[in-house]
């Protein structure tokens, strides 16, 4: 009789390990789902941060040539004019060496914020290298856009950086380069640079 028990009840041993392992699999499961969910998230955030600087959140220079391309392509299309300004911070490196790196952040930030009030939405403002940042305005004339790049030289010249201990002008180089349709980006970069040289031997 035991031994007729001992054979009816075997087969619950597999039967309870089976139940464990699907369990096992079971929490595996939802910790994957769970990590995969945080990775998606992250990458929703690298998404949204990619093409930025990091220090100011101005279009980095590989999406500022994306959106020259795009504005090219416009003017292309419709037969509009646009322009590039470009804005250089005289003294960035002044004022590193004399109020610390810290302060010549807060000027990089401070310029960018100025710049990102003056142009419109549909306008793209970037940061380059060191001191330097382009303005994008499509559907500009070029005398519109001197007029433009003299407001934000006058702008950024009102508001001084306070930098705690102390009260830093900040001054910029301003200078643009007309954006024609058939224009190409190498053509207008270069146009660029030579109206950015010309305007800094001053």
């Amino acid at each position: 009789m035991a031994r007729r028990n001992d054979k009816a009840e075997a087969p619950e041993a597999p039967a309870a390990d089976a139940r464990e392992a699907l369990s096992r699999l079971s929490d595996e499961n939802a910790l994957l789902r769970a990590a995969l969910a945080e990775a998606r998230a992250r990458l929703g955030e690298a998404e949204e941060i990619g093409g930025r600087d990091p220090l100011t959140t101005l279009v980095d220079p590989r999406q500022f040539i994306r959106e020259l391309e795009r504005v090219l392509s416009h003017a292309a299309r419709h037969g509009t004019a646009a322009a590039l300004i470009s804005v250089d911070l005289k003294d960035l490196n002044a004022i590193n060496a004399g109020h610390g790196r810290l302060s010549g952040d807060a000027a990089l930030r401070q310029v960018a914020r100025l710049l990102k009030s003056l142009i419109r939405t549909s306008d793209v403002a970037a940061r380059g290298e060191g001191g330097a940042f382009s303005l994008l305005l499509d559907h500009l004339d070029a005398d519109s856009a001197l007029d433009t790049a003299e407001r934000i030289a006058r702008c950024i010249a009102a508001h001084p950086l306070d930098v705690g201990h102390a009260i830093v002008p900040l001054d910029v180089w301003v200078s643009v380069a007309s954006i024609m349709p058939g224009d190409t980006v190498e053509e207008v970069l270069r146009r660029a640079a030579r109206n950015r040289a010309r305007v800094k031997e001053f």
